[in-house]
């Protein structure tokens, strides 16, 4: 798996090496996402859009049950 710049992977790729590029976005790296030759989405850092600082943590619904809640409970209560 060579990895560079603003790479190209492909989604298999991705699924099987998920841990790696994680490390990888953290640098600062980022990634096209192909599916069929077919560019899907791209993976890129968070403060590559400029909202660095900005997620907060409201709610820890893993509190609440280990594993968390499901969406369809939480937006039955609000």
């Amino acid at each position: 798996m060579k990895i560079m710049k603003n790479a190209i992977i492909g989604l298999k790729d991705l699924r099987e090496n998920m841990d790696s590029y994680i490390s990888q976005i953290n640098k600062g790296r980022t990634f096209v996402v192909v599916r069929k030759s077919k560019p899907v989405f791209r993976l890129a850092p968070l403060d590559a859009w400029g909202d660095e600082g900005v997620w907060e943590k409201v709610v820890d619904f893993t509190k609440i049950k280990k594993r968390g809640l499901p969406l369809a409970d939480v937006l039955s209560k609000i």
